[in-house]
């Protein structure tokens, strides 16, 4: 249902001269001006006539869901947080709440799937069921189920970018969902899970060995089945990885930068990366997380990220976080001087 085109590369030769000719020594703004080089690639593909970089309307969306997994002992939380918060990013007085406020983000928590309704007025319900399946014993959802995923979020997408919105950053919440993108991340990756599979918010020996044995399961149990990337949603995924998905390639079809979060998120992204490779060019990698696949995951996408902080909150707080960087980018892009304008000897 969506349609993603590649960024053009006809204009990295202007955008590069651009950087270079600043008032600073060339390459010295480091990671910086590869940043503002690929801000810039995204829209001059979307308008050609784009004189000046911006940022309108930044959006950061937090999709929650539950997990049947979550019951099996994969987690230090019972699956009831994920609900309970909800209700605190309802609230305002999560971590995501406070650097959305900071960084100026218009935050949107979507309901893709808690345990039960909770009909909190600050958070939209597009709703894929109560909870996924424990995936070692049964597919995490129907074929169905994903593509309505995929229009709830896109109907999402579409509101922000109505607004005027052309950047959008996203997180997620859900008990047990570190599981889940594993499973997903070994699947598509041909992995051993063993290298996919890390300790989530932090669960002891014990626990960590049975997260590895259940996911395990859960890939003997249905690999055969998994021949797309839609059916490792289908499969072995969660409700919030389906609309995070579904939201990247929404974004990356309407030309808009997508800020990638950390380990779910990023598996999110190699699942869109899966069905549309041209979605790479419109993400941008914020965070390294301590999850173990993540890393290997970064290294498969050819990402390099922005911040290196030893998070694993999840919720887009590492998107919130890089987004000053994005600024930054595009601040020194559009107004710091060249060397011609400033009178300076070319410093090449």
């Amino acid at each position: 249902m969506f349609a993603v085109d590649a960024v053009s590369k006809s204009v990295d030769q202007i955008i590069q001269h651009k950087i270079d000719q600043k008032t600073k020594p060339v390459g010295a703004l480091g990671e910086l001006e590869s940043l503002a080089k690929t801000i810039a690639r995204v829209q001059f593909s979307a308008n050609a006539e784009t004189k000046k970089l911006t940022i309108k309307e930044p959006g950061l969306l937090v999709f929650a869901a539950d997990h049947g997994i979550a019951q099996y002992g994969v987690s230090i939380a019972p699956s009831e947080v994920t609900s309970q918060m909800v209700a605190n990013f309802a609230n305002g007085g999560a971590a995501i709440n406070v650097f959305c406020r900071q960084m100026g983000l218009n935050l949107e928590i979507i309901d893709a799937g808690v345990l039960k309704p909770l009909g909190l007025e600050n958070v939209t319900e597009h709703r894929l069921g109560n909870g996924t399946s424990a995936i070692h014993l049964a597919p995490a959802m129907t074929l169905e189920h994903v593509k309505q995923g995929f229009e709830a979020a896109d109907e999402v997408v579409e509101r922000h970018a109505l607004s005027g919105c052309n950047v959008l950053a996203l997180g997620e919440m859900g008990i047990g969902n570190t599981s889940a993108a594993a499973a997903i991340m070994a699947a598509l990756l041909e992995l051993d899970v063993h290298k996919c599979v890390g300790r989530g918010t932090g669960v002891n020996d014990k626990s960590f060995e049975l997260k590895k044995a259940l996911v395990n399961e859960a890939l003997k149990r249905h690999g055969s089945k998994i021949v797309s990337p839609v059916h490792a949603l289908a499969y072995v995924g969660g409700y919030e990885i389906v609309q995070m998905t579904g939201a990247i390639l929404a974004a990356t079809q309407r030309k808009m930068l997508v800020l990638v979060d950390g380990f779910i998120s990023s598996v999110a992204a190699l699942v869109a990366v899966k069905l549309h490779p041209a979605a790479r060019d419109y993400l941008i990698f914020t965070h390294v997380s301590e999850e173990q696949g993540h890393q290997l995951l970064l290294e498969y996408l050819q990402a390099k990220p922005l911040l290196s902080l030893g998070l694993r909150l999840g919720e887009g707080t590492g998107a919130a976080l890089a987004f000053p960087l994005v600024q930054a980018a595009v601040n020194f892009y559009n107004d710091m001087a060249s060397f011609d304008g400033a009178g300076i000897n070319n410093l090449a």
